[in-house]
């Protein structure tokens, strides 16, 4: 292997992952994987055949690029939604291979009609409508002016959705907000059926809504955060662990994310001299110490500097020193049988222990969606089954 650390992707983990959170929905609605941000760090292109393999059909990227990326690798029969960025310039291309993208625009749904009509194939759109967000949403008063564009260009458009995302399910602080933005959902909806708009799907559900809100379950399901192993709050995990209907003996969710490298190099360091740049750590004790081939520039955060610690030979060790841009350093006094070559885990488990990845996030001030998103592009995603 030529990059100095990898990313384990346990497929049995997702598998039971999917499988836990399809029985949460039911048969009736759609299990959508949502891929955006390189597949929250997992990396799209060994995620979505995995995913495929578990039964998911359906996955939600966020602009053209993720969508490119993922028709790579997906099976013919296997879907996908834009959920963001869409350029007109890229709309016949998406038009062209059949890609489902969210309308909050009149822009955008004048784009895609124009560009439909151009290439002579129907624009599978969503309506995203603004229910209290306030981020992207086609807001109540241009309705009208977008019903009188669907119905004009029915021959040019399919509305395969309409749909609505809520503001943060994943806190009890916003529950208010999340039960007005679901009565303006149902409200808007009945308004347009009234007037002869109907879609395929109706969707408002992401992980934390389905998990805590279960009347928001409609025809989908946006998975993110909750299929690669994660709860999106502690609120949620307890919402469901503690509750007196939940009959569950341990977490349901399983990590399928790890991260590991080797050791580089082993040094033994006498007492008072000072370790790495500068003189943020001093030996206080004659110590021996391993070189880890990661630092800032793969995404070990310079703020685990004398803080962070991996597992080797299935102990913690502590890092000492400054994280710099290629390697970082770890004291290793108390296993003395470590070795250049020895599996390091910055993110998984050893043995009988674990560094999860809230607990990674916590120590380096970030939550898990911002730590998985940053996990560089260059390292290399490897599936494994344990």
């Amino acid at each position: 292997m030529l990059q100095p650390s990898w990313i384990e992707l346990d497929s049995s983990a997702l598998k039971k992952n999917i499988r836990y959170l399809t029985k949460r929905i039911g048969k009736e609605s759609i299990f959508v994987s949502v891929i955006k941000g390189n597949a929250y760090g997992h990396g799209i292109e060994e995620f979505v055949p995995l995913a495929e393999a578990c039964g998911v059909q359906h996955f939600a990227v966020y602009d053209a690029h993720e969508a490119y990326r993922a028709l790579q690798v997906k099976r013919r029969d296997s879907n996908l939604i834009i959920l963001g960025m869409l350029d007109d310039d890229q709309m016949d291309w998406v038009i062209d291979h059949e890609i489902s993208f969210y309308v909050f625009s009149l822009e955008r749904l004048n784009s895609a009609i124009l560009m439909a009509r151009k290439i002579k194939k129907k624009a599978k759109i969503h309506l995203e409508l603004e229910t209290g967000m306030f981020r992207t949403g086609l807001e109540e008063e241009v309705l009208p002016e977008v019903i009188r564009l669907i119905k004009k260009n029915a021959r040019y458009l399919t509305l395969e959705g309409i749909c609505t995302h809520f503001a943060g399910a994943e806190s009890i602080a916003n529950f208010s907000r999340i039960q007005n933005q679901l009565s303006n959902f149902i409200r808007l909806r009945k308004s347009l059926k009234k007037q002869g708009v109907t879609a395929q799907y109706y969707h408002s559900a992401c992980s934390a809504a389905a998990l805590i809100y279960p009347h928001t379950i409609m025809d989908m399901v946006r998975f993110g955060i909750a299929q690669y192993g994660f709860w999106p709050s502690m609120e949620t995990k307890m919402k469901n662990l503690l509750s007196e209907e939940a009959k569950f003996t341990k977490d349901p969710l399983k990590t399928v994310l790890s991260w590991k490298s080797r050791v580089m190099s082993v040094k033994s360091v006498e007492r008072g001299n000072f370790v790495n740049y500068g003189n943020a750590y001093l030996a206080t004790k004659n110590m021996r110490l391993a070189t880890i081939p990661i630092g800032y520039f793969h995404g070990y955060n310079r703020s685990l500097s004398n803080f962070g610690h991996v597992l080797i030979h299935g102990k913690k060790a502590d890092v000492v020193g400054m994280v710099n841009m290629n390697m970082f350093m770890v004291n290793i006094s108390h296993l003395p049988s470590v070795k250049a070559g020895d599996e390091v885990v910055l993110i998984g488990k050893q043995g009988d222990m674990q560094i999860s990845v809230a607990s990674f996030s916590e120590l380096t001030n970030t939550v898990n969606y911002e730590l998985l998103a940053r996990l560089p592009f260059q390292i290399p995603r490897i599936v494994v089954s344990n």
